[in-house]
């Protein structure tokens, strides 16, 4: 038998509980990937989502029998026989007929393309929200998203985060951190970096739930360098707290700096938030995806995403390298954020 997530840390215990309470639709078109199909029965099992998994019932269960795993209580939507594919296919052409989408192209796209068939079902409330990734890139996962879903009110951008939890670490809160952007935003301007470090704020103390403490990190510490991608940063924190005036965030801070107390009085004994930040907003992609892949490895740390923040409904990605683990603790984010994102 399958065995369960390992609930080795707080964060993703916390988030199944929270998952469970409230069951939501999460639709997965990554039907021909083993890790999903058993990430589907292991999110049935703990009860922290409804799945619907797009694709052929049948060729999934000749794999599902050689897995050794019981897909029976997954609902399955086949494109090709679905009741809805022509609402929804009416519906892609009125969401983007003024990019030149017709009936027709419409019609190819929904029967070829799973990722936008699973965003279709997201935006016509068919499902809650959408895992992807495992075997697709990150630009296969948002586009649709962002073409089909766009953004929440009153958010100007669309950005990734992760969570990472390390282990063993007193450091953030109990180890647990936001990195952002890590996954969408390749070199952000000063003010998309300020507008970035707000919504990870926001991410962070809903899903994590304890005050955000905001590191806009450089590879200077309160002017130790001096470049232009110092002073983007710089600008970036003026932006923040001229925008933002309740953020708690400061910058720009070396890595250390920012999470190590005895580090911080040296470099930046004045700081409110050096020592003890737990968002960590990164210059650059390179910086970003560099910088949780090195926590992930080398620190053993769990990483959940990358994740994405203010898109109106909820849909993330996978690293392509995720495990069955990673999968379902998305599952269980994105059934939260829904949660989060409904109406009251």
């Amino acid at each position: 038998m399958d065995s369960n997530i390992d609930r080795k840390n707080d964060f993703i215990t916390r988030v199944f509980d929270r998952a469970s309470k409230e069951v939501k639709t999460i639709v997965l078109p990554e039907s021909n990937d083993n890790r999903v199909i058993r990430a589907a029965t292991w999110a049935l099992r703990d009860g922290i989502a409804n799945i619907i998994m797009i694709g052929d019932e049948e060729k999934v269960s000749e794999r599902a029998k050689k897995m050794r795993v019981d897909i029976s209580d997954i609902v399955f939507v086949d494109p090709l026989k679905h009741p809805k594919f022509n609402e929804y296919k009416d519906l892609l052409v009125e969401l983007r007929s003024h990019k030149g989408m017709t009936p027709e192209k419409a019609e190819e796209i929904l029967r070829n393309d799973y990722l936008t068939y699973g965003i279709m079902m997201v935006k016509a409330g068919d499902a809650d929200g959408m895992v992807a990734g495992a075997c697709h890139a990150t630009a296969d996962t948002l586009r649709p998203a962002l073409q089909i879903l766009r953004t929440a009110p009153g958010v100007e951008m669309v950005s990734g985060f992760f969570i990472m939890c390390v282990p063993d670490c007193d450091m953030g809160e109990k180890g647990t951190f936001v990195f952002g952007d890590c996954g969408l935003n390749q070199d952000p301007d000063s003010n998309e970096l300020a507008i970035i470090a707000k919504t990870s704020a926001d991410s962070f103390k809903s899903l994590v739930g304890a005050q955000p403490k905001v590191a806009m990190l450089s590879h200077s510490t309160k002017g130790s360098a001096k470049h232009v991608l110092v002073d983007k940063v710089k600008e970036a924190v003026n932006i923040a707290h001229d925008k933002y005036p309740g953020l708690i965030l400061d910058g720009e801070l070396q890595l250390d700096a920012a999470i190590v107390p005895e580090v911080a009085e040296s470099k930046a004994p004045d700081s409110f938030v050096a020592g003890n930040a737990n968002v960590l907003i990164f210059p650059n992609l390179d910086a970003g995806n560099i910088g949780y892949k090195l926590v992930q490895r080398l620190g053993k740390a769990d990483a959940y995403g990358p994740l994405l923040q203010g898109l109106s409904k909820p849909v993330n990605d996978l690293s392509r390298g995720c495990n069955v683990s990673d999968v379902e603790g998305v599952i269980a984010i994105t059934a939260v954020q829904a949660q989060i994102a409904e109406p009251r």
